[in-house]
């Protein structure tokens, strides 16, 4: 039985949160041991095949996601060095990641979340994500697929670790109709964003990736990675607008200026990527999630 934490303001830090659960949904060592390979010119698409393949569960669930309507391949991928050398070796990484992640923390109870809502909005930001990387001609734009599924990270470990807390955020956003980080602030002294970058770091994912998941609620704050993190702000916001089917003037949390103008971009292109966005994203929750997830 979890211990009830205290009700007043937490003294714990985001790396003290993390490194208490950080055991519980460790990355499996094939997926740090991908990481540090794909850092290495030399590395091959077999030696990547050969190292995935140790892992029969994780070779499965990629092969699954390759073969799915998703990437439409006309042929069947049989092995992971195919895969490799079809999709590449930076999206590859992308989608170990990906299912790894997924999998540790379908092992982590959580009564607060509801997790059908909370996979899909994960996974339809990063479909958004991607669109708007193509749109900003962005270089291997899949990985913001990565940082838009893994955006809001935080909140499973925050409402895993801080049940209590966690309940009394839940509670102060629907009541008085406030954003998540704002009221979590106020309540723990930082917020899900941390929370999810400070995970990252501790996963030795790159340094962009950590940003993108950190900042997404405050591009301006972020030093490095801006275009990544300036993309997940405005996916992230774009979601919550086609979620509740909002015009982009009444949605709660507004997009940053500070994001249009690192991107390029501007709200005249909400309505064709939301409207891209809808089939992908169907096929994108096939893909990446086991159904029990998101029905």
């Amino acid at each position: 039985m979890q211990t009830p934490e205290p009700t007043g303001p937490t003294s714990m830090t985001p790396r003290e949160l993390v490194s208490g659960v950080v055991r519980l949904v460790s990355l499996p060592e094939v997926c740090l041991r991908v990481s540090e390979m794909l850092e290495d010119s030399r590395t091959s698409a077999h030696d990547l095949g050969r190292v995935i393949g140790r892992d029969t569960g994780l070779t499965a669930r990629l092969l699954k996601i390759v073969n799915s309507a998703y990437y439409g391949f006309p042929s069947r991928i049989e092995t992971v060095s195919r895969a490799v050398a079809i999709i590449g070796m930076r999206e590859l990484r992308g989608l170990v990641l990906a299912a790894s992640a997924i999998e540790a923390f379908s092992k982590v109870p959580n009564d607060i979340l509801n997790m059908a809502h909370f996979w899909r909005h994960s996974v339809y930001c990063g479909v958004v994500a991607q669109l708007l990387a193509a749109e900003c001609n962005v270089l291997h734009k899949e990985r913001l697929f990565v940082a838009g599924l893994l955006h809001d990270i935080g909140k499973l470990i925050v409402s895993h670790k801080l049940p209590q807390k966690a309940r009394i955020i839940q509670q102060r956003c629907e009541a008085e109709e406030l954003l998540d980080f704002e009221v979590e602030q106020q309540v723990l002294g930082f917020d899900h964003a941390e929370v999810g970058g400070e995970l990252l770091q501790q996963w030795r994912m790159p340094e962009s990736l950590a940003d993108a998941v950190r900042y997404h609620h405050i591009p301006e704050s972020a030093e490095q990675s801006t275009m990544d993190v300036c993309i997940i702000h405005i996916a992230n916001v774009m979601t919550g607008i086609a979620e509740e089917g909002l015009e982009i003037e009444t949605s709660l949390q507004p997009i940053d200026p500070y994001a249009w103008k690192v991107t390029g971009l501007s709200d005249s292109i909400i309505e064709s990527v939301l409207t891209e966005a809808g089939p992908r994203f169907t096929e994108a929750l096939e893909a990446i999630l086991p159904r029990s997830f998101y029905s």
